[in-house]
């Protein structure tokens, strides 16, 4: 039997996932996760690492995460299944230890990424409503447990309408900072760092918090059991993903260093909200709305791809099976997505946003460490599969050299 035959079946349950999702939702579930997770939380952290840099900060993310890009962009239609990193490591390595360790490594960067953005949500909420902060924590993350219990195409739906609102706020956020609010921030030209000193120790580091911006495209391949189409729909969406969020992340980054003061913008648990200081009233409550919206869409769309990564895994005969259970209604892994609320719930009370951001990027990349390099042995040892995507193999082989450097930085 052919590694592909092993995923070809993912299980032996008698109610399925349903294949639903086409390439625009597909498209609109990886950019909600992707840009709700990290930038309207994080910008201000970076910048206070990489000062006025935190731009080329973002660059070097976005570098980092294109090669691996490629990667899943190829193993998610050789194995479109959820718990999609797992397959690959098992198909790469033959074994079922390491492809079991992968999909929980996978499944916790979820729920911590999870944790970190549904604090940042409650700092936006604590704008609005005068109550403490955990207490709103945990109603955001029941609140999205419940719509991820409703169902894949309805769940997902509703992430996509949201993943419209807050690119609508990120563009807001760029025409406001550049053509609208005093420029009491960086010039344009101080903004690129010279080739060599000191500086880019600052960047090295302020990328790795960068990086969590970006995660989340890896999540589509986590749903690919329940794509239309995986083989021509995942490259697509995967490639458009990026794409997007790379740009939105450069133009909204240089108009909030442009706009804000770095003292003040290092310091900031809300970090875009700082470009409508001098606004009108009602142009500021309406983007904290925006902001609040946007971070919960990020606790949505985790906790739906960490429920699959479960499931998927239990699916497989790696986990107990009661994580393997469909809720015949809705179609939706009932067992898996209530641990996942759980823990993510518990992840918000215990660690601070940076520590969870931090973790969040150090999970992953180990992860695209291995997938890259699960690739390169499936390459090496039968060729390219000619029905699907393919990419070279010096893809994957950057793919691990830039995500080892990155991973590296943790520690200059």
């Amino acid at each position: 039997m052919t590694t592909h035959d092993v995923f070809s079946d993912s299980g032996n349950q008698t109610e399925k996932l349903r294949r639903a999702l086409t390439t625009p939702l597909l498209t609109l579930y990886g950019l909600g996760v992707t840009v709700g997770a990290g930038i309207y939380v994080l910008v201000g952290t970076t910048a206070a690492e990489a000062g006025a840099y935190a731009t080329v900060s973002f660059l070097i993310a976005a570098v980092v995460v294109a090669f691996t890009a490629f990667s899943y962009a190829e193993l998610s239609t050789r194995y479109p299944v959820s718990a999609g990193e797992a397959a690959y490591v098992e198909a790469g390595f033959r074994s079922g230890a390491m492809a079991t360790l992968v999909g929980l490594a996978v499944a916790l960067s979820g729920m911590v990424s999870a944790a970190a953005v549904a604090i940042g949500a409650a700092s936006y909420l604590q704008g609005l409503f005068a109550a403490p902060q955990w207490v709103l924590t945990v109603v955001v993350v029941v609140l999205m447990g419940l719509i991820a219990l409703w169902g894949i195409t309805q769940s997902v739906t509703v992430a996509a309408i949201i993943t419209l609102i807050e690119i609508g706020g990120l563009i807001f956020v760029a025409v406001w900072g550049f053509g609208i609010s005093e420029p009491l921030g960086v010039d344009l030209v101080d903004m690129l760092p010279p080739l060599v000193g000191p500086h880019w120790i600052g960047i090295g580091a302020a990328s790795l918090l960068a990086f969590f911006a970006f995660v989340g495209f890896e999540d589509m391949a986590n749903v690919a059991e329940e794509v239309k189409d995986p083989v021509s729909t995942m490259p697509k969406a995967i490639v458009l993903t990026l794409t997007i969020a790379t740009l939105l992340y450069l133009a909204t980054t240089t108009a909030v260093l442009t706009a804000v003061p770095l003292s003040r913008l290092a310091s900031s648990s809300a970090p875009l909200a700082l470009v409508f200081e001098a606004a009108p009233k009602g142009v500021q409550q309406s983007f904290a709305i925006v902001a609040i919206v946007a971070t919960v869409n990020g606790v949505l769309i985790q906790m739906i791809m960490a429920s699959r990564v479960l499931y998927g895994l239990a699916d497989r005969g790696h986990l107990i099976a009661a994580l393997a259970t469909v809720w015949p209604r809705t179609q939706t892994p009932v067992s898996a997505t209530v641990v996942v609320m759980c823990i993510i719930m518990l992840l918000t009370l215990a660690l601070p946003i940076e520590a969870l951001a931090e973790r969040t990027s150090q999970i992953v990349l180990l992860v695209f460490v291995l997938v890259n390099s699960a690739l390169i042995r499936l390459k090496m040892r039968g060729g390219t599969v000619p029905q699907h995507f393919n990419v070279p193999i010096i893809i994957p082989v950057l793919g691990v050299l830039t995500s080892l450097l990155l991973f590296g930085t943790a520690w200059l």
